[in-house]
């Protein structure tokens, strides 16, 4: 509530608010505000974590989870300013632009989106969408409903954040089930997580969509309906393309599945999920209208430097330092470093996969692993993108040290952005701060559940299949797949 609170005046507010409800009260109840967003946060956090420690039921969490979730409901755009760009991009689907090759700034001012386009970031205002036709379509039907009125626009896009979380809550629940993990312990890191609250939620990032979409794709493949799963994943694709890292893994379990010669095999596991997705990811650009302008637009993001990504940072020092011993241009420098990064990921991925299909991991457990490598490793790095990969260890992995990291990263990273979107550097200083406390913390009291592994190896480890906390309403899943080590 303090959150959402000083959300009101610190929050991402629309340059003009027709309504009358998010208007500017000037730079000193900003600054009064924001402390209270970060006063809120602290104490969400802490509360998140001292959670952490108590064996509560999935109940228990789902209740949690709608109490924490119901104060944002009303609330403007948090920690972010996307979601005036995928209005704006909805309704420049409705008034017939190529959202592919310009930007909203090529909306009417005084049209449908107007009030959106102009509460863009700088960045985005004249860059093309890098999102999937489907999410198009999404978009453009919130400004059609909504005439593109930006106070009901934008309630109606966190309507679509609500589903998202639905949809990650139902598939973290079915995902440890087909792992034998706990649930209420796969909801708390994976849906309960400040960092999903303030920018799937409060930020209505369409992240959330695509991990849901994905997600639920992998349980249906879990569970032998692996064409139903590919089409799914090829939904989440049309959202953002990273999601097209699971269907290697889909592969991964229909070539355990399928019979016949081993070429059969192979070719069934390879390449059917990637035909169906691809099907589906052809279909939803025909029917959205906005041709296959997205193929070419995957990589805009990377022009935007983010202190998270590790490549261009490093790219960026090399660069400058070529620059100042050998007077070459420094751009290609930090491209070259970028291009290696994503390259390491993909082969790390494909060992992932090799190792999955040797039974040294579960599929889905080395999708998780592959997802938050790619994200480490990747030109363009935000906060939320840790959330990829981190709901589906949360679903599939034991309490250890990985765990450990992402939990620190969790309390950590929602620090680093101001509420109204921008990422100053004391932002770093306080997630920095967190950092350290969150290690020293950890190791002192470890969130865990009663009977899980510490992360040093100390203490007993959860019995296979254990799901202790399932309600008892819950129906019998099928026996778990072999687990991670």
């Amino acid at each position: 509530m303090a959150i959402v609170a000083g959300g009101w005046f610190a929050g991402k507010l629309p340059v003009h608010d027709p309504w009358g409800w998010w208007t500017d009260h000037g730079s000193a109840a900003k600054a009064a505000a924001a402390v209270l967003t970060y006063v809120g946060l602290t104490v969400l956090v802490v509360a998140w974590w001292q959670y952490g420690k108590t064996a509560s039921t999935v109940r228990e969490t789902l209740v949690t989870l709608a109490w924490w979730t119901a104060p944002f409901l009303l609330a403007p755009p948090l920690y972010s300013a996307d979601v005036y760009s995928y209005i704006a991009q909805g309704s420049m689907v409705l008034e017939g632009h190529d959202v592919y090759t310009v930007g909203p700034s090529a909306l009417d001012p005084g049209g449908i989106g107007g009030d959106a386009a102009a509460s863009v970031g700088n960045h985005w205002r004249d860059t093309p969408a890098p999102y999937g036709p489907l999410f198009l379509l999404v978009s453009a039907a919130v400004a059609r409903i909504t005439g593109g009125t930006i106070v009901p626009a934008v309630l109606a896009m966190r309507l679509v954040a609500l589903v998202s979380l639905a949809l990650i809550v139902w598939s973290l629940r079915r995902l440890a089930r087909e792992h034998g993990r706990s649930e209420s312990r796969a909801l708390w890191l994976g849906a309960l997580n400040p960092l999903l609250l303030m920018h799937v939620v409060g930020g209505m990032h369409n992240d959330g969509l695509m991990i849901g979409l994905m997600l639920a794709g992998l349980v249906l493949a879990l569970r032998g309906r692996w064409i139903a799963g590919s089409a799914l994943v090829g939904l989440a694709m049309m959202v953002k393309s990273p999601a097209a890292v699971a269907l290697l893994f889909i592969g991964v379990l229909v070539h355990a599945s399928a019979t016949g010669p081993q070429w059969r095999r192979w070719a069934k596991g390879l390449l059917a999920p990637g035909l169906i997705a691809g099907a589906v990811a052809g279909g939803a650009t025909l029917i959205s209208g906005t041709g296959f302008g997205w193929l070419r637009t995957q990589g805009v993001a990377a022009n935007i430097h983010t202190a998270l990504s590790v490549t261009s940072d490093i790219g960026l020092g090399l660069g400058e330092l070529a620059r100042l011993l050998l007077g070459v241009d420094a751009d290609p420098v930090k491209s070259a470093v970028q291009t290696l990064g994503l390259a390491v990921a993909v082969g790390v991925i494909v060992a992932l996969a090799r190792r999955a299909m040797r039974g040294g991991m579960t599929p889905a457990h080395a999708l998780g692993l592959s997802l938050l490598v790619l994200v480490a490793l990747s030109p363009m790095v935000q906060p939320w993108y840790l959330l990829w990969g981190m709901a589906v260890v949360a679903a599939t992995d034991r309490y250890g040290r990985l765990w450990a990291v992402l939990i620190v990263l969790s309390a950590a990273l929602v620090y680093e952005t101001h509420p109204m979107g921008a990422t100053p550097p004391y932002g770093f200083v306080l997630a920095g701060l967190a950092a350290v406390l969150g290690t020293f913390a950890l190791r002192r009291t470890p969130v865990v559940p009663p009977g899980a592994r510490l992360p040093g190896g100390r203490g007993p480890a959860d019995p296979p299949g254990s799901v202790e906390d399932r309600d008892p309403s819950a129906s019998t899943a099928s026996p778990a797949p072999q687990s991670a080590p």
